[in-house]
């Protein structure tokens, strides 16, 4: 073995000793070995050819699961082998061995959803991963959940079972009941007999007899129509119908009965996480899913997890499907020197039969979900690292908030708000601002800094923690005045604006954009702090607009109630119209003394004034082309706005 290993009395960085060590390897097959500060082993990995293995680790620009385990290694050892054969068996050996912290490591992340049937005079029906032995009946498991949510969905739909979570006897029935949803067994609306029959028709559906099911609900069917008892035969053909998608989407049918795994993996980083689809006599049985890290190349990865999973000869089938052929006659070998069994593994590609590209399509969509959900519930660490290091910001951007402006010709502006912590949306801290300055006008940037001035000042008068990072959807416009409202405030948070157009990003004081690969980590995260932005902006402007468009505008004069707004609606019908009447006609119409009538006929033509000035003030924003009067009249217009923007934080921010 050669041993590689730092001398603190090097001026080298750490980078490139390694390098240094991955020069000096030789060119033979074999195992290498990555060792941290601590001289724990935490990566294994095999090579055909050790000096070109390591040496493409310091080439070119890197992905962010190699610069981890760079950054996280102190030394580099090796181990020459004969054969690649010989390494993939050392490898296998060593893992075990050492337990390495970027190696598969398999967590069994199987959980499968059942359906429970409660023991209870009048039973519920829901799903869960938890069976206790409580006298409930269970059905199940089943692979694909989302396909069961939709089954019961349809169950509720078809029939009226209760979903209250603990039976109590009320005088009063709930929604559901009034909806048809529900028979109220609670308000003695039905019978448990009648009850009892639902329940009795759903345990039959979910036998789970495949045909045999099937046909005999269809033959309970035919009897109910003929006994005239339609409603039974309804609820009977409509549970079929569901039940057939439910098996179709759970089962990849048209299955010779070999017996059969199917194995993809999906990666973000250093997460992998492995779908084992088990079909036996036909058809599927399990589904197993497995969460590991390793920084092993993507197509070592199926090999390193087959020797890992396949660790006793009673869970070997006949035959293994699997999504490259890298590693297929290892395996093969290593399953027949180690078990005695000879098994095909076969690697599906465009050729494949469409049933096994189905089946293992399906088995990369699980592990895909399965990776989305380890990314929410561990927080996108990766892409922050990343952005840190490529905006060069002083901390982690653990919490980003980014800000967006929606309007519709200038009216109803709305500032989005939205927060997101390690890497996730946190939409409790979601908010929106009803801008003031701007409203009747077209004037982005004004917007902005009376959003971000109203959110910053509320934050230091309550002594509220700051972002580590505010993303502005925008261009260097958008963020130079950001950062004037920042520094008059006398903050110092890091601020970055993110162009659509050629997803560009800005910092303050620079107008030459920084320009991240496609597919980098740190542009994804912004990208989806960026786009959540703008739903939300856009979702609260919509919302305003049809309040508006809802509301009439009589409502808004004082005095004013639904009775006398439908009387004025059907004599006058637009606020002009009322605007221009007189005291005669609306005290005639409200049947309300004219004194009265005089108050409403002022609140009117004031209501209209103001209408028509928020008019003109669109066309001011909007007419860039008009007269030097209109123009002038608009560019004194924005400087007011500007310096008032930072005048507007009330304790009403927050509409």
């Amino acid at each position: 073995m050669n041993d590689h290993k730092i001398n603190s009395t090097q001026k080298l960085s750490h980078r490139e000793i390694l390098h240094q060590t991955a020069l000096k390897a030789p060119l033979k097959s074999g195992v290498y070995l990555w060792r941290n500060e601590e001289q724990t082993v935490i990566y294994v990995g095999k090579a055909k050819n050790l000096k070109n293995r390591l040496t493409s680790y310091f080439s070119g620009n890197k992905d962010i699961k190699t610069r981890l385990l760079i950054s996280r290694a102190r030394s580099i050892e090796y181990i020459t082998t004969d054969n690649e054969y010989e390494a993939f068996l050392l490898e296998n050996n060593l893992i075990k061995k050492y337990s390495p912290r970027y190696n598969i490591s398999l967590k069994d992340g199987k959980s499968y959803p059942v359906i429970k049937v409660t023991k209870e005079k009048f039973p519920r029906l829901f799903k869960t991963r938890n069976i206790t032995h409580d006298g409930s009946i269970y059905f199940g498991p089943f692979p694909d959940a989302s396909a069961l949510d939709s089954f019961l969905e349809t169950l509720y739909e078809i029939y009226p079972l209760r979903r209250c979570k603990k039976f109590r006897e009320k005088n009063f029935p709930c929604m559901y009941y009034h909806i048809g949803r529900c028979k109220a067994p609670c308000c003695k609306k039905t019978n448990e007999s009648t009850y009892n029959e639902f329940i009795e028709e759903i345990c039959s559906l979910l036998e789970g007899k495949g045909e045999e099911t099937v046909k005999k609900l269809q033959g309970q069917m035919k009897e109910a129509a003929k006994n005239l008892n339609f409603e039974k035969a309804a609820r009977l053909r409509d549970g079929i119908k569901a039940l057939e998608i439910l098996q179709h989407r759970n089962i990849v049918e048209s299955f010779e009965g070999t017996d059969k795994d199917y194995i993809a993996p999906w990666r973000e980083g250093e997460l992998v996480s492995f779908t084992v689809l088990k079909m036996r006599g036909g058809k599927l049985l399990g589904r197993d899913n497995y969460r590991t890290v390793s920084l092993n190349e993507d197509s070592e990865l199926i090999p390193e997890f087959m020797a890992s999973y396949y660790n006793e000869k009673e869970l070997i089938p006949p035959q293994i499907y699997i999504m490259q052929s890298d590693g297929t006659e290892f395996m093969k070998r290593w399953i027949f020197e180690t078990y005695g069994i000879k098994t095909e593994i076969i690697a599906v590609n465009e050729n494949s039969p469409a049933v096994h590209k189905a089946a293992i399509g399906m088995a990369q969509q699980n592990a895909k979900e399965d990776i989305v959900r380890r990314m929410r519930e561990r927080g996108d660490f990766p892409a922050m690292e990343e952005l840190k290091k490529e905006l060069s910001l002083p901390n982690l951007p653990a919490r980003i908030e980014g800000f967006d402006i929606a309007h519709i010709g200038g009216k109803f502006p709305v500032a989005s708000l939205i927060s997101f912590y390690n890497g996730n949306p946190d939409k409790k801290n979601y908010r929106y601002f009803r801008l003031k300055t701007t409203d009747g006008i077209i004037d982005d940037f004004a917007s902005m800094k009376e959003a971000v001035s109203r959110r910053y000042t509320r934050l230091i008068n309550e002594k509220k923690e700051l972002p580590d990072l505010i993303l502005i959807d925008g261009g260097i416009g958008q963020v130079n005045a950001v950062d004037s409202i920042l520094k008059s405030l006398d903050l110092d948070i890091p601020i970055a604006g993110l162009a659509k157009r050629d997803e560009e990003i800005y910092r303050p004081g620079n107008s030459m954009p920084i320009r991240l690969p496609k597919r980098s980590d740190a542009l994804r995260l912004l990208q989806r702090v960026r786009d959540e932005t703008h739903r939300f902006a856009t979702s609260r402007n919509q919302e305003l607009r049809t309040k508006e468009n809802t509301v009439s505008p009589f409502t808004k004069i004082r005095g004013i109630g639904p009775k006398r707004d439908a009387l004025l609606m059907k004599k006058f019908g637009t606020l002009k119209s009322l605007a221009e009447s007189n005291e005669n006609e609306i005290s005639e119409t409200l049947k309300v003394p004219e004194e009265a009538a005089q108050e409403i006929l002022v609140s009117a033509k004031k209501l209209f004034q103001e209408q028509n000035a928020l008019l003109q003030k669109q066309r001011l924003s909007i007419g860039a082309a008009g007269t030097t009067k209109e123009k002038a009249a608009r560019s004194k217009l924005n400087e007011n706005l500007a310096s008032a923007a930072l005048e507007v934080a009330s304790p009403d921010d927050f509409s």
